[in-house]
């Protein structure tokens, strides 16, 4: 139980759809509910992204969402809703007003940067409060191809909304907000040389390993529905469908092993971030001579039995994405049980060891991925040794109690500079 009188503690991202759910919102959530269970009082303030409900609770936990926009000239729907899914730069003045007149608050926690991330450290600075923000991956270890990516919509059209970033000091808020926390180790060693370690803060994400935990049955019941059998060796990725993870590159593996393998199967399911990426996944897949063994799924809730049994079913969960900011679904894996292979990018090139926990390949190489798949297939006795690994770093290290146990620490730390 926390000892502070006042445990009102904000939490603000870009957007917290409970429909359109993300890494970043898993996050949030289970931070929140453990700090709930710590004796605090949590409490999210976001925009309407991808949400019409104004305000609703999440167990116990409240939720407040504002009207905004994109302050960009001739913006079609389209665009906006593309903004929404990934990365758009929004402005809500309402949400501005609504921190400014939060009474009582212990810590203002930004999960975004840019426009409402200067927000909200500018509500801070006036409450003369702490503020700290998490970088979930997206400032130091974004491809330059991936960042164009997110700003696409927007290119051509005239950004109105300059004077609001330079009245809340959007250039300067890594500068000036009191502690900076990256989910991520590539992004947490890149900031640290940027900014100083005396700001920076690792604080990876966690896991609720008993929610992932097969039920007697489950494996079975959902391998019929997929409609493969025991004798199967399913391959998959429960992950947004989005340039980024890259499912386009496993789909290709999969089909030169499934030359020569007839009891392999693909599972694909997730929360589509990207329509044209989708459309170009269906299109792969229709073409394909093996798509009969292919499953383009639609997302599950987090933590439901679907999502459970979708691990379960699996013999081999892999992520082969261009960009990792640290790979929360990794964690799931291993906590279904699931052996793991993962490109060597960001955050998978401290949370996987090669050879003891998963198997790594190459981003964009998918020779190095036939030959994981491969030996992930042919070797039971891995397969089982690198789950047992991967679930005693979970203990070790990735327990949601033990990372918000750090982020207490992070903010008694940047409270002494307030009293």
């Amino acid at each position: 139980m926390s000892t502070h009188s006042n445990n009102r503690i904000l939490h603000i991202p870009r957007r917290f759809s409970l429909d359109e759910w993300g890494g970043t919102e898993a996050v949030i959530k289970n931070i929140c509910l453990a700090q709930s269970d710590m004796g605090m009082r949590p409490e999210i303030h976001t925009s309407l992204a991808l949400s019409k409900t104004k305000s609703e609770q999440m167990g116990g936990v409240p939720i407040f969402r504002y009207p905004y926009c994109y302050p960009f000239l001739g913006l079609d729907q389209t665009a906006i809703l593309q903004l929404d899914k990934k990365g758009g730069n929004l402005l809500s003045w309402s949400l501005y007003r609504a921190l400014r007149r939060a009474k009582n608050v212990r810590i203002f926690h930004a999960h975004v940067t840019k426009r409402t991330g200067a927000s909200v450290l500018k509500a801070a600075q006036l409450a003369k409060r702490p503020c700290v923000v998490t970088l979930h991956g997206n400032m130091f270890d974004v491809p330059e191809s991936e960042a164009a990516d997110v700003v696409a919509p927007q290119q051509g059209h005239f950004e109105w909304g300059k004077l609001f970033g330079a009245y809340f000091g959007s250039r300067n808020l890594l500068e000036n907000v009191d502690a900076i926390l990256c989910v991520g180790y590539s992004e947490y060693i890149k900031a640290s040389a940027a900014l100083g370690k005396d700001r920076v803060h690792f604080l990876p994400n966690g896991v609720h390993s008993e929610r992932l935990k097969a039920l007697p049955g489950e494996r079975e019941k959902t391998r019929a529905e997929l409609g493969f059998t025991d004798e199967s060796f399913l391959i998959g990725c429960i992950s947004r469908i989005d340039p980024q993870k890259n499912q386009a590159l496993l789909i290709k593996a999969f089909c030169e092993l499934a030359a020569k393998d007839s009891k392999l199967g693909l599972i694909i399911c997730g929360p589509k971030t990207n329509d044209v990426y989708y459309q170009k996944l269906v299109t792969q897949i229709e073409q394909s001579a093996y798509s009969d063994r292919i499953r383009l799924r639609p997302p599950v809730e987090p933590d439901s039995p679907a999502h459970r049994g979708l691990f379960a079913a699996l013999d081999c969960f892999t992520l082969p994405s261009r960009h990792e900011p640290f790979g929360i679904v990794v964690l799931e894996a291993w906590a279904a049980g699931c052996p793991v292979i993962a490109s060597n990018v960001g955050g998978l090139q401290k949370l996987i060891h090669h050879n003891t926990n998963g198997l790594h390949f190459e981003s964009g190489d998918v020779n190095g991925l036939v030959v994981q798949i491969k030996r992930m297939r042919e070797d039971e006795h891995f397969r089982q040794q690198s789950v047992s690994a991967g679930q005693k770093d979970i203990a070790e290290n990735y327990t949601w109690s033990q990372v918000c146990n750090q982020l207490e620490n992070i903010y008694q730390s940047v409270e002494a500079k307030y009293t």
